[in-house]
């Protein structure tokens, strides 16, 4: 009988120890989860505060006036869409504005300080699209090509063609998709940008925002010669592409 007690008292201190033993263990797992959040909030909290900052930035420098709005209003929704990702993209803003801000103030950018701003455009608009939507991105850029470095790149250049294909894309159709291909060699560049197009958003075409009058203008200002931009619609896919000989634009401006 007296063995059974002491048997007994074993059993109930081994279930407290390992009742203790768990409580040590979820206090320290929760301790543990508690510091993660903690961290990840302060950097969020950092990089809103560097967004504000860029902000702020913008509103001094009346980007405003300078760029079409619906660029920035179309970035900050994409930001809003998938708040999960809300670091990630705010890093991504930050480079956007800052090239906005400092680059294209300039009359001509490197082609690749362009690119990069294009790429970085790119994947902010990605976050608003569901991974599984087709879309298709390739870059083919031959970074030894003598005026990879140059600068002959009108900047801003690229936001007309890869806006238009994220604004103007059916994303629930089954067959949609967005497809962008760049490529850099022998001192061409040529942007090629399709999409299946929402036919609840279409717009007529002296009003639509595919191959936008603004961008014609630039290209003509700029390039006169040296450039070719064809647009065309068949079938609800909407396809343009530009080409332009940076090469004999920059042979052009040494000699001129």
């Amino acid at each position: 009988m007296e063995g059974n007690l002491y048997l007994v008292q074993d059993y109930l201190i081994f279930i407290g120890v390992f009742a203790i033993f768990l409580f040590l263990a979820a206090s320290i797992y929760l301790f543990g989860q508690n510091q993660r959040l903690k961290n990840r909030n302060l950097k969020l909290n950092a990089a809103n505060k560097l967004i504000e900052q860029k902000l702020n930035d913008v509103q001094l420098e009346h980007i405003g006036t300078k760029l079409n709005p619906h660029l920035f209003k179309n970035i900050l929704n994409s930001v809003q869409s998938h708040a999960y990702q809300t670091y990630m993209s705010l890093d991504k803003l930050a480079n956007v504005l800052d090239y906005i801000l400092y680059e294209s103030n300039n009359k001509f950018v490197s082609p690749k300080e362009e690119l990069q701003f294009a790429l970085s455009l790119i994947e902010i608009n990605k976050i608003k699209i569901n991974p599984l939507f087709d879309f298709r991105i390739k870059s083919k850029i031959d970074k030894s090509d003598s005026i990879f470095e140059e600068k002959v790149f009108a900047p801003l250049i690229s936001v007309d063609l890869i806006e238009n294909a994220f604004k103007h894309t059916d994303f629930l159709a089954q067959d949609s998709f967005i497809s962008i291909q760049m490529e850099l060699e022998g001192g061409i560049f040529s942007m090629k940008v399709s999409n299946k197009a929402s036919l609840k958003n279409v717009l007529p075409k002296e009003n639509s925002g595919f191959g936008s009058q603004s961008l014609d203008q630039r290209l003509k200002m700029i390039y006169t010669n040296f450039y070719s931009l064809q647009k065309n619609s068949k079938n609800g896919i909407f396809t343009a592409e530009l080409t332009i000989n940076l090469g004999e634009f920059y042979d052009k401006m040494r000699y001129s």
